[in-house]
């Protein structure tokens, strides 16, 4: 009997199951090939190949949207940073390796999910069951290409495995395109109540309703939808929890917390499903990249400024910040720290912005004035003041700052100030004289030319 390294045909194993401890899972390594997307287990093991794609994915967002943003910088490049100093300093070509690398990873990623989505409706299991392993290849696929559009704009969008032919046929999409691809699934998801609230046991950390909803209220606050954002992100509030201590949020021995709503799960204690250790430097004098910017940013008695700290890794010689500090494992020498992509303090401060974007209020205590401090104050902060931010404009860079506060190296910034409008304003204050263009990166050379046809994929303009 014919045999093969399962479950996504042409891909490797160790990338496809890394993640098998992730809902401490442990899949056969091989299975007939005639049984192949044909079980619940066989879905289940492809859906936790996708989860394992979005854990290679922590330097994108470290790269594309940190150093890209006035949150870290690198003020010159050596052999293995170029790269990272050309998009620090707004100077990537369509040649840079790290843009390659997010795109692979990406289509990649889509690729897993759609092998699970061509495939799943034909498949005799447990409908409760398919449906959500279906809901959660749907919500993978749709971050994917929200960060891609993010990144890019409008990218050539794969609704299933394509053919050679058929991927080389496959041009652009529009803004709008993106947006009904993107905000359509997850709307099935989340009208569908596909996923289910809350997982216990083994399945703790897999893709939750919350989740759906709460990736659907950025998408719709990043294409402008303000009322459909305010609306479904106003449903969330009360379903989680600001934790009274932000530094509990990022406990490695307090995982799966009140706040947290969806992170990509790791485990130093299992081959393979460790990390490096992230933004560490060897000594306390070491430059850690952090900007001037974002030192100079916190008050006194914000308890946030304390997460940026840097502290001695027990047995080794390695400083790790507060907000990502894990001790190493000793058998694999690697850290556990999940990363967390959504949590509710997010929820908050996006609730309060779509509420400005659709009228200001000069009332202390209107809904997004509660969510705006709510935050503030959970840093151990005195309340704002609605007299001191004056204007719809007042208010919104008050939300900005206090995103910056909140989410420094989550991923956020670069983003934030984009769909805020306020980007080439604080690159400026970097130095960075840049223009309007430069808000989405190049399209990568290499695609450009596999494609080969500029009516199908062009290269963003001015690169």
């Amino acid at each position: 009997m014919k045999r093969f390294i399962i479950p996504l045909a042409i891909m490797m194993l160790p990338a496809l199951v890394s993640c098998e401890k992730f809902f401490n899972l442990t899949p056969n390594t091989e299975v007939p090939v005639e049984t192949v997307y044909k079980t619940a287990s066989d879905f289940n093991i492809a859906v936790i190949g996708c989860y394992a794609r979005l854990q290679g994915q922590f330097s994108i967002y470290t790269e594309l949207c940190e150093y890209r943003s006035d949150d870290l910088y690198i003020s010159a490049p050596t052999a293995g940073t170029q790269d990272r100093y050309d998009i620090d300093h707004f100077k990537e070509q369509a040649s840079n390796g790290i843009l390659w690398s997010a795109w692979t990873n990406f289509n990649n990623g889509v690729y897993r999910c759609n092998m699970i989505l061509d495939r799943i409706d034909d498949a005799d299991f447990d409908e409760t069951l398919k449906k959500q392993y279906k809901a959660e290849a749907m919500f993978i696929r749709a971050y994917i290409y929200f960060n891609m559009y993010r990144i890019w704009g409008g990218v050539p969008v794969a609704r299933h495995v394509l053919t050679v032919d058929e991927a080389l046929k496959t041009g652009r999409s529009s803004a709008e395109e993106m947006y009904t691809y993107i905000a359509g699934d997850l709307e099935e998801i989340v009208n569908g109540s596909m996923l289910p609230v809350v997982y216990t046991g083994p399945d703790k950390g897999r893709i939750t309703l919350g989740a759906a909803k709460a990736l659907l209220g950025k998408v719709y606050l990043t294409f402008g939808k303000n009322q459909e954002a305010a609306s479904i992100l106003g449903g969330m509030i009360g379903s989680y929890d600001l934790l009274p201590s932000i530094s509990d949020v990022f406990d490695v021995d307090n995982k799966d917390n009140r706040e947290i709503i969806f992170a990509v799960k790791f485990n130093k204690t299992v081959v393979g499903e460790g990390h490096g250790a992230w933004f560490s430097i060897s000594n306390l004098s070491d430059d850690s990249g952090r900007s001037p910017i974002l030192n100079n940013l916190y008050e006194s008695g914000d308890a946030r400024k304390a997460l940026l700290d840097y502290r001695k890794v027990t047995d080794v010689n390695l400083y790790l910040m507060n907000k990502f500090y894990d001790t190493r494992d000793e058998t694999n020498e690697t850290y556990g720290n999940d990363q967390i992509l959504l949590r509710y303090a997010d929820v908050l401060l996006m609730y309060a912005e779509a509420l400005n974007n659709i009228a200001y209020s000069s009332d202390q205590n209107s809904e997004q004035m509660k969510a705006l401090n709510a935050v503030h104050t959970r840093a151990g902060l005195s309340s704002l003041s609605i007299t001191d931010l004056g204007s719809q404009d007042a208010f919104k860079r008050a939300v900005c700052k206090e995103r910056q506060m909140e989410f420094p190296y989550e991923g956020h910034r670069w983003f934030d100030v984009v769909r805020m409008g306020y980007a080439q304003e604080f690159a400026a204050e970097e130095g960075h004289d840049i223009q309007s263009y430069q808000l989405v990166y190049p399209i990568p050379n290499a695609e450009i030319e596999r494609i080969n046809d500029p009516s199908l994929l062009w290269q963003n303009p001015n690169y």
